[in-house]
């Protein structure tokens, strides 16, 4: 691991010291401004000592950890005495909290760049070699450190959890002599709070809830830095002595990385978080390492006209606090990691069936592979930490199909209709043959504004979709549909503890997308099998240009290698490359992680490779893996397989720690050319290269025939249109570089590498109409293309 970070690297650094301290649970309280594009409010974080400060022994300079030999190097500056007063407390008789703008007519009180800061600002990255050198009168306080980027932190405080009615049921002490035992009182609270019983999670939210809206006991020193929110109290030295609850008053900036605000196809303002490199950091102050996996609930209040969607187990319904004002509440009480974290706010129609639903039916022929239930394992005791498990409820277990909603642009309502209510159903049945326990409660599946840069994003209970993914008819819609379901288990219930390793979401999801998409379409097998190799042919040709056109080091899909998995002492670490916008668009790890996945399923066979799935499912849910996890069990499942040269150092040497194509790949990827469907597209394709020819002699109406049905898969259609210099159908290209966002930064790349002069054009008319809009990341890789 490198010593330093120099922050113009494209490396993204986690600063939180999550080995010292650990969220828990999150409690946020906010309010959505579209006027200010602010999203403002209070957030408490409930802690636990980290794993390093649990093995400790007595406070006092052990607790405090020196990082000289660490990644990061944290330098805080002296103290200065102008907390932020007059923010408004929380009305306990609402349950909401009242605060709408912090200190209302007051003077703003931040600095130049929107800080606010009870001390000097940090200077984020340094080369101090103590994180704990930071007092002024010679002690080494410990010192909190959040991950935190783009926001104004107004205020930070210690939560008086003990002043709460009816807390005395987590107390063991009847009588407080002094300031240290009050100290020691309210800890004790916390950690009996956090670690109640899984049964307990309603009387866990019910506390959790009123230790929120607790009175402040202290204000807590503080200085926000380039990546980082940095806390500590006088004169407290270890962790275990800090406070397990704080409050924090901040506000999100317009310009903040991790939150969009725009407007839907209908022209109505949104907002929505994007899941973008820096994640939630943007957001609200957080622990972003994988490891900080916590639960959290939310309130969100907002005008009446607008819907807030979320990362939640209930389907929320508001609450009207006031004419023209809403409260929304979420909560989910499965530890995920801070990232996962998302919220869409925008004027949202529910998307509803106006007919009764077909019956869900799955082919006997391919399902009876995957028959075998998984009731078999539910006896046994889960690995995860405790929280209420769908897989030990069997109730749960043989829930085909989970509860879901759509919501949509109204413009695009019909549409939604007419292609995803049908289509839910189907691909959340398939995934559960396959599979076996939807990992999550519910879902709803959102149709983003048409900026977002990606065809699909999945979170806990909530799936993006891309209105590009709607133009396609249901092959494209089914096909994404697919693979944000697989996410659910491939990405969130099990996540990477090494977010270099994206191919264990992304490479599974890719798999598994086929496999469910062939049961859905209720496919025999010969033609799913067929279907498959079609598409793993055409993943072969983008993933051997993307090789060609790409630099080495973005190709490795363990770029750390040995060192995977590895945190400083703290906790802190880097993600490479996790800032380098052209990684981004980068499939990479989709498609090597995918070829791995099939090139094991070929060798152990269809039938005992998806058992092995569902063994694995059932194991490490709820957890974070590295490869070898995966490889290891697979190869102990079935041993036999040793003998045939699969080692989990030849796996991980072939396939993960080397750049370009895979030698295996290379010797499996002539015999698609053989496949039955395969001939038949290249088959077509000769037809329509002698129709071309031949243009001149049909009539006009024809042609336009033949147009009407490639433009309905849009993006195929722009790119045959730009690669002919089709002039009459440029206003198309046009159309779809504003329409979708999601698949235009590719198109820009073919508007360019022409040279031709009307086509660059077109692609800098495009680009400025547009650029205000962008991701920012897909802004910055278009911007590279054209200047």
């Amino acid at each position: 691991m490198e010593t330093k970070l120099d922050p113009a690297k494209d490396d993204l650094p986690l600063m939180a010291n999550t080995r010292h301290m650990l969220v828990k649970h999150y409690v946020l309280d906010l309010d959505v401004d579209f006027k200010s594009q602010v999203i403002e409010g209070t957030i408490v974080l409930f802690f636990e000592p980290g794993s390093r400060c649990k093995k400790g022994g007595s406070a006092g300079e052990g607790d405090c950890l020196s990082q000289s030999d660490e990644t990061f190097k944290i330098r805080a500056s002296e103290p200065c005495h102008s907390p932020v007063t007059n923010v408004s407390a929380r009305s306990s008789k609402t349950g909401y909290n009242d605060f709408s703008v912090c200190a209302k007519g007051e003077k703003d009180t931040s600095d130049k760049n929107g800080n606010h800061s009870n001390r000097e600002q940090a200077s984020g990255i340094s080369s101090s070699k103590n994180c704990c050198d930071i007092e002024t009168h010679g002690s080494e306080d410990f010192l909190l450190v959040l991950d935190c980027c783009d926001l104004s932190v107004l205020k930070v405080e210690e939560v008086d959890v003990a002043a709460v009615p009816g807390i005395e049921k987590f107390t063991r002490s009847a009588k407080l002599t002094d300031a240290e035992e009050l100290r020691n009182l309210r800890n004790q609270i916390v950690h009996e709070l956090v670690t109640l019983p899984a049964d307990h999670w309603r009387e866990q939210l019910y506390y959790y809830t009123h230790c929120s809206q607790a009175p402040g006991c202290g204000e807590l020193l503080f200085s926000t830095g380039t990546w980082s929110l940095e806390i500590r109290k006088a004169e407290v030295q270890a962790p275990r002595d800090f406070p397990h609850a704080i409050r924090i008053w901040y506000k999100t900036k317009p310009e903040g990385r991790s939150v969009t605000w725009t407007t839907d196809q209908s022209g109505r303002p949104c907002v929505y978080t994007m899941g973008s490199p820096i994640n939630n950091r943007a957001l609200f102050p957080c622990q972003e390492p994988p490891v900080a996996m916590s639960t959290w609930q939310t309130t969100v209040r907002t005008a009446s006209c607008f819907v807030v969607l979320m990362s939640g187990e209930n389907s929320a319904e508001p609450a009207q606090l006031q004419e023209g004002l809403l409260s929304w509440y979420y909560y989910v009480t499965m530890p995920m990691p801070a990232s996962t974290f998302t919220i869409a706010v925008g004027c949202w129609t529910e998307v509803k069936q106006e007919s009764h639903t077909a019956d869900v039916q799955i082919n006997n022929e391919f399902s009876s592979l995957f028959s075998r239930a998984d009731l078999r394992l539910i006896e046994g005791s889960c690995g995860h930490v405790a929280y209420p498990c769908r897989f030990q409820n069997p109730a749960a277990s043989s829930q085909l199909v989970i509860p879901h909603r759509v919501f949509a642009p109204w413009c695009l309502k019909d549409r939604c209709a007419e292609i995803l209510l049908e289509l839910i159903p189907q691909c959340l049945s398939a995934a559960h043959a396959i599979l076996g326990t939807h990992p999550f409660s519910r879902i709803d599946v959102l149709i983003v504004p048409s900026n977002f840069s990606s065809l699909g994003m999945a979170s806990p209970h909530i799936i993006f979709l891309s209105q590009s993914v709607l133009t396609g008819g249901s092959h494209l819609c089914g096909t994404r549909l697919c693979h944000e379901i697989a996410h659910a288990w491939f990405g969130l219930a099990i996540g990477a503890r090494d977010w270099t390793e994206e191919w264990i979401s992304e490479g599974f999801a890719t798999y598994l997308e086929d496999v469910f998409w062939a049961v859905a379409q209720q496919l025999p097998h010969d033609e799913a099998r067929e279907q498959q190799e079609l598409k793993a042919l055409l993943r072969w040709r983008r993933l051997r240009d993307e090789v060609q056109n790409s630099k080495e080091e973005l190709q490795v899909l363990r770029p750390n290698k040995e060192n995977t998995g590895e945190v400083s002492e703290s906790g802190t670490c880097i993600i490479k490359h996790g800032l380098n916008a052209e990684k981004i668009f980068m499939q990479v790890h989709y498609l090597k992680g995918y070829f791995l996945l099939q090139s094991l399923a070929k060798r152990i066979g269809e039938a005992t490779y998806f058992e092995f799935l569902r063994k694995f499912v059932q194991k490490f849910h709820g957890q974070l893996i590295l490869s070898q996890d995966f490889l290891y069990m697979l190869l102990e499942d079935i041993p036999e397989q040793k003998g045939y040269g699969l080692s989990v150092e030849n796996i991980i040497g072939a396939w993960l720690d080397t750049s370009g194509i895979p030698k295996p790949l290379l010797e499996e990827c002539q015999s698609w050319d053989q496949c039955r469907l395969v001939q038949q597209v290249n088959d077509e394709v000769t037809k329509w290269i002698q129709a071309n020819q031949r243009a001149r002699k049909r009539t006009k109406r024809k042609r336009r025939q033949d147009e009407v049905a490639f433009r309905k898969v849009r993006h195929r259609w722009c790119e045959l249109v730009v690669k002919h210099k089709y002039t009459t159908r440029y206003a198309e290209v046009e159309k779809f570089l504003k329409e979708d966002q999601a698949m235009g930064v590719y198109l820009y790349g073919e508007l360019m590498v022409n040279e031709d002069a009307k086509q660059q054009e077109l692609a800098y008319k495009c680009f400025a109409a547009t650029q205000k809009q962008m991701d920012v990341s897909s802004a910055k890789v278009v911007a590279e293309m054209l200047f």
